[in-house]
């Protein structure tokens, strides 16, 4: 039975963690790791006003080939990274144990991971993993989503499901569509970009936490 578990770690403790170290208050979303040639390529956003420190701290880092922009919109910028991969135990542990990545993000501080496990033998052996290695791992919550005493939310985020319940309602799934990303985005005071976003994540982790489970047990 697939489980997901919701944790915090020092940005320190892993390599891509101390690589993307943000100044102040700038945080990092990693969108996803594309693996190419045997090694994993990281994509994350960046929001603009922390681009400048942000980029000449990641170019000067020495595990760093190379950092590019794939696209800018709405005050986030999209970078892909090109990196020596050191041993990391977190990342290799992940991969290891065949682990998914749902969410991630953080800063200069502290990172969270939302990772979904096929089995909780799986998330044992990572917790196991981590403790041996001596990886601080702060776990905030464990839960499989399709039971009945996980909630109602299937790992929706309050945003996430109050912004997705509202598009349904008004049609914006309709054929034709009733309401456009723009007006949704002014009902929740967020940009274009990111009501789009909102909704990316909201349909991404609703599936993951229902579909695809199902499936997976079948």
């Amino acid at each position: 039975m697939p489980v997901i578990i919701e944790l915090a770690l020092p940005a320190a403790e892993f390599q891509l963690g101390r690589i993307l170290a943000t100044e102040g208050e700038g945080k990092v979303t990693l969108k996803t790791m594309v693996p190419l040639g045997g090694r994993s390529v990281p994509f994350f956003h960046v929001v603009d006003h922390a681009r400048e420190a942000f980029e000449a701290n990641v170019r000067n880092h020495t595990s760093v080939s190379n950092l590019y922009e794939v696209s800018s919109h709405n005050g986030e910028t999209l970078y892909g990274l090109d990196w020596e991969i050191a041993d990391d135990t977190f990342f290799d542990s992940v991969i290891s144990l065949d682990g998914h990545i749902l969410e991630a993000s953080g800063g200069h501080e502290t990172w969270v991971f939302q990772i979904r496990f096929r089995t909780h033998d799986a998330l044992s052996a990572f917790q196991q993993v981590c403790f041996d290695g001596g990886i601080p791992i702060d776990i905030r919550r464990i839960y499989n989503p399709t039971k009945p005493d996980a909630g109602p939310w299937h790992g929706l985020t309050a945003p996430q499901r109050e912004t997705l319940m509202y598009a349904v309602e008004m049609g914006y799934y309709s054929l034709p569509r009733q309401i456009s990303t723009q007006e949704i985005a002014d009902e929740f005071d967020i940009s274009d970009q990111a009501a789009s976003e909102r909704l990316r994540r909201a349909i991404n982790t609703l599936v993951s936490n229902t579909l695809l489970l199902t499936a997976s047990d079948e």
